[in-house]
């Protein structure tokens, strides 16, 4: 027994001493990089299971005071390079080569697929250029509509709120206008999330956006759960209950791609006439001329060849939820601070009645982006809050670098990159009175780098749908702020960490109707 016991402890100890020294080059790579302390093969496990998603924006600060903006940590043996530095942060994002998202993201797979999101090389370079013509100006003109009419609803939704007395959490009500909104211009269907529509599909949609989100940032911060199979197999129930709720939107994404399908054969003069010609067809193309992104992908190909409807579905359901959840935080985060700064409200009712008067009929793209001081509102809210604060990358091949102050370095493959947008938006050097809510500083050049402020990313795989987001707050903002004065009530904005940003005290705020 014990010459057993002896085999397999030097067995585990070579095994041990194999992967620690397989590591080696990574390791003299990245020397020219401060950090924490690293235990062999464990790391900095010490550091890294601190982590909650509420610290996670305080604990990198304060390693970036300690090690600088770049800096390095180890964790079972994975390299991790940390990066809050704006010049290092623009030559990977301008990258066409290093454009790999983390293997984190494989946990949405089983929701979105491999589409626009989680993909890359060929697949993501056809995707994109099949995906971009979805957000020309022409088509977001035809778009505008939708906003209004959804946002006219938000604000009918939020009349029981406005009473000057009560204190509420707005985000649920600006996640259903956010959802039909993006439900009637991906799919080109009607959800009713805001009048209690399509329950099931509602509650399956915020259910698995809520639990996903919140599920992706904690599994990103316990490194063994970032496997699939462990997750699986140590929550069970957890796993159980996503799958419950993904077949239910897959369901639903399925049934409206069959429908438009026929849909759109009738309206292209298809040689099957009998398909859907009643009201149905009417119902699931919403506005008959205008396109939707499910109307694109249908008549797309890709070397000559169709999409497939598992395709089309991957990217329909990426856009339900890039298209809804970020831009419903944003929203709520921009309330929430209006509601705490009289002045800056004020001040933007005052270039909405200027601009756009009292007429929701006469919003255009044009005099939208004329709304330059609500520009500047936005991009504060979004450097405050931004809704994607951390993103990450896996470094496929050796990344070579020039820096300032750094000098010339590698990342080598196999290295893990995190970019903490919060951390850089947030510096006291580029942003005077970082803290505070200053619409105003957006409207001068910084004296800061390009990429110190990117709040929808940047390079190739930058937010293919920033114009639509930017379009859509100005409408919904619009229509609220010119019917309800927004009052500071409540707590406020606990930041925690998802794949979206979201508060632990919600986004409260008090409502009341505007004199006419």
């Amino acid at each position: 027994m014990d010459a057993i016991a002896l085999i397999a402890i030097l067995a585990l100890s070579a095994l041990a001493f194999y992967l620690h020294a397989s590591k080696r080059h990574m390791r003299k790579a990245v020397s020219n990089l401060g950090g924490p302390y690293n235990i062999p093969l464990l790391g900095a496990l010490q550091l890294a299971y601190r982590f909650d998603p509420k610290n996670i924006f305080q604990i990198p600060t304060e390693l970036k005071n300690k090690y600088g903006d770049l800096f390095k940590l180890w964790a079972l043996n994975r390299l991790i390079v940390i990066s809050g530095d704006a010049e290092f942060n623009e030559q990977i994002l301008t990258s066409s080569v290093h454009i790999t998202k983390h293997r984190l993201y494989g946990v949405l797979h089983d929701w979105l697929g491999v589409g626009l999101l989680t993909s890359d090389g060929q697949k993501w370079q056809s995707r994109r250029k099949i995906i971009t013509p979805t957000f020309h100006f022409k088509i977001l003109e035809e778009f505008l509509q939708i906003f209004k009419q959804q946002s006219e609803i938000l604000v009918e939704c939020l009349a029981a709120k406005a009473d000057g007395k009560t204190t509420f959490d707005v985000y649920p009500f600006v996640c259903g206008a956010t959802l039909d909104i993006i439900a009637e211009t991906a799919m080109g269907t009607k959800v009713k999330a805001q009048t209690g529509g399509t329950k099931q599909y509602i509650k399956a949609v915020t259910d698995s956006f809520f639990r996903m989100t919140k599920m992706l940032g904690w599994r990103f911060l316990r490194v063994h759960l970032q496997s699939e199979v462990v997750f699986s197999i140590l929550h069970p129930f957890k796993k159980l209950q996503s799958m419950k709720n993904l077949r239910i939107m897959h369901e639903f994404t399925r049934n409206v791609i069959k429908e438009r399908r026929k849909a759109l054969e009738v309206t292209l003069g298809s040689q099957n006439p009998s398909a859907g010609t009643t009201s149905e067809t009417e119902q699931i193309l919403g506005t008959k001329k205008r396109m939707a992104l499910l109307d694109v992908l249908l008549q797309a190909t890709v070397d000559g060849e169709p999409l497939t409807d598992e395709d089309i579905r991957e990217e329909v359901d990426t856009f339900m939820f890039e298209g809804h959840d970020t831009t419903a935080t944003a929203l709520s985060c921009t309330l929430h601070l209006l509601a705490r700064h009289p002045r800056v409200q004020n001040k933007l009712l005052k270039e909405i009645q200027e601009v756009l008067g009292d007429d929701l009929e006469s919003i255009n793209l044009m005099n939208l982006n004329d709304l330059k001081y609500m520009e500047c509102v936005i991009k504060e809210s979004l450097r405050l809050y931004s809704p994607i604060p951390i993103i990450a990358r896996e470094i496929k091949e050796d990344f070579k670098y020039k820096h300032s102050t750094i000098g010339e370095g590698v990342l080598p493959a196999g290295s893990e990159l995190v970019m903490g947008f919060y951390v850089m938006a947030s510096e006291s050097k580029c942003f005077e009175n970082a803290n505070e809510f200053l619409p105003e500083r957006h409207q001068q050049p910084a004296k800061m780098h390009n990429f110190q402020f990117t709040p929808f990313s940047a390079g190739p795989r930058n937010c293919i749908g920033q114009k639509f987001a930017m379009y859509e707050m100005k409408v919904v903002l619009t229509n609220i702020i010119r019917t309800y004065e927004l009052l500071p009530y409540g707590e406020k904005i606990d930041p925690l960490l998802g794949i979206v940003l979201r508060s632990s005290t919600g986004m409260q705020l008090g409502m009341k109707r505007r004199a006419t």
